[in-house]
């Protein structure tokens, strides 16, 4: 009786949270609901006995996704005046493909037939004697392994295409150059020196960065700029 009652309550604050998804006018709002959303659809994967469905949820879209979509949402500065222009003019559009999902969702449900076998599964769902998280990986890594696989190319490649189309290259920006890396000397960066107790580091003249070598000639002409001419003086 207990399950069953946690059951509806959570199933119903979950139809709910996701309708306020859809509907609310705020993004923020929108998602602060998604979130309630995957906690209350964790708890109803605690029910049925998934606890790792339900970790998952919980630390990947909830830690991770769901705080990423919150993060980018408020850093956007979105015109909600703008945004709402548009309303009228796309409501036909929206409307019409509105209608026609829901057309598709009507026949599919219509056409929906349980397997024989299915009531057997229902009834004992998993193995006792083994857990969750093994049936879930010899499921995943056996008999889908190559739509498992498939897929984590698919992401990968959405996460290059997104990188490569935002990427921007800045004026300011100081790129690394590995040539110069590899091919410095240890002189040009290192300084050994012997430093007694309680001397501080000012008092022997170290700068940093540290200042660069100049060639004779252009210490020379370095020397010479810094010379005061006769018109520095007052002279003519």
């Amino acid at each position: 009786m207990i399950a069953a009652l946690a059951f509806y309550l959570f199933a119903g604050i979950l139809l709910v949270s996701a309708g306020m998804v859809v509907t609310a006018r705020n993004p923020v709002h929108s998602v602060l609901f998604l979130v309630l959303a995957f906690f209350n659809a964790a708890a109803l994967f605690l029910l049925a006995g998934a606890e790792f469905l339900a970790m998952i949820l919980v630390i990947v879209y909830v830690g991770a996704v769901a705080v990423l979509f919150l993060f980018v949402v408020m850093m956007l500065d979105i015109n909600f005046t703008q945004l709402r222009e548009g309303f009228q003019r796309y409501l036909p559009i929206g409307a019409t493909i509105g209608a026609i999902l829901l057309i598709e969702l009507a026949l599919v449900l219509g056409g929906w037939n349980l397997a024989p076998q299915a009531g057997g599964v229902r009834q004992a769902p998993m193995d006792p004697a083994v857990s969750n998280t093994v049936q879930l990986g010899r499921i995943l890594y056996t008999d889908y392994i190559l739509l498992f696989q498939t897929a984590g190319l698919v992401l990968l490649v959405a996460m290059i295409g997104a990188i490569v189309l935002t990427l921007r290259d800045r004026g300011s920006s100081r790129h690394q150059s590995i040539a110069d890396q590899v091919n410095r000397v240890p002189a040009d960066t290192l300084e050994l020196l012997d430093v007694r107790s309680g001397v501080g580091i000012r008092e022997l003249g170290i700068l940093r960065p540290k200042p660069k070598v100049l060639e004779p000639a252009a210490e020379a002409l370095e020397h010479d700029s810094h010379t005061p001419q006769p018109h520095d003086r007052g002279g003519h």
